[in-house]
């Protein structure tokens, strides 16, 4: 028993000594102060390359299908605001006016847009056209994105998977734990941490994105009327956008509450 307690306690601190706590963005008007703990072995710099290979090979698969759109009236919208919201990021962090964005329009129905770490955006035009979207909606939507990217939240969610994955391993192993046990661990962990952190990484993006199309101009009360719109979308199943997302009358009322903060940063913008 005192060996079993040894090894738990040995591993345990090789854990920790692995994860960083780190400030990847400031506060800004909105006030997102919350710590984040990385694997020290899974640089943002590894993160940024994996996705951007991973970016190229899906714009090689539209433009082979013929559905990478460059042309069309939405795909200069998407970039026009892409600009616009790219030039506000600096005030959450300053590397990232130096990083290598990339923005595309893929011509699919799905109701969906990402960003990626180092800044590689995908806009669906399923999203631009069955919502019927406004620039200030569609800005609310990409500035949602952009704020993952700026708050390394995929480097966050896989340095959370890695330990995950490593704890599990080790208790299976010190406890003799069968396939089973280890199925049950996995699951207990993921409804105990990954599920409600991956909502609280929702809530930064919905205000930190309230922020950055506020500052670039764009009315965050688009923010509302967007949420209102996807709650909307697909009947009673939600679009794949918002699967892990927070209900949306909890997200309205957060963001409602974030408004009275970025409107004058809009009104200053407007002048």
């Amino acid at each position: 028993m005192q060996k079993f307690f040894r090894l738990g306690a040995l591993a345990g601190l090789s854990l920790l000594a692995s994860c960083q706590a780190v400030n990847t963005t400031s506060g800004g008007a909105v006030g997102v102060e919350r710590k984040q703990y990385m694997f020290s072995m899974l640089s943002a710099q590894e993160v940024d390359s994996m996705y951007a290979q991973a970016y190229q090979q899906t714009l090689s698969e539209a433009a082979n299908k013929g559905v990478l759109d460059k042309n069309s009236q939405n795909a200069r919208r998407v970039q026009a605001i892409a600009r616009r919201l790219i030039a506000q990021t600096p005030v959450f962090r300053a590397d990232a006016g130096q990083w290598d964005w990339k923005v595309n329009l893929i011509d699919s129905q799905e109701l969906n847009a990402n960003c990626g770490p180092g800044g590689k955006i995908i806009v669906y035009s399923g999203l631009i056209e069955q919502l019927q979207l406004s620039d200030a909606e569609l800005a609310a939507v990409m500035g949602h994105e952009i704020a993952h990217a700026l708050r390394e939240h995929s480097r966050e969610a896989m340095s959370k998977a890695y330990g995950t994955q490593m704890a599990t391993q080790l208790g299976s192993a010190l406890l003799g734990l069968g396939e089973a046990g280890k199925q049950v661990a996995d699951t207990g962990v993921e409804y105990l941490m990954t599920l409600p952190n991956s909502r609280a990484n929702e809530n930064e993006a919905d205000i930190i994105g309230l922020e950055l199309s506020a500052r670039a101009g764009y009315d965050p009360n688009a923010a509302i009327s967007l949420w209102q719109k996807m709650s909307k979308a697909g009947g009673g199943a939600p679009p794949e956008f918002m699967s892990t997302h927070p209900s949306s009358s909890s997200r309205i009322a957060a963001l409602q509450a974030a408004i009275p903060k970025v409107m004058p940063l809009y009104q200053q913008a407007r002048q």
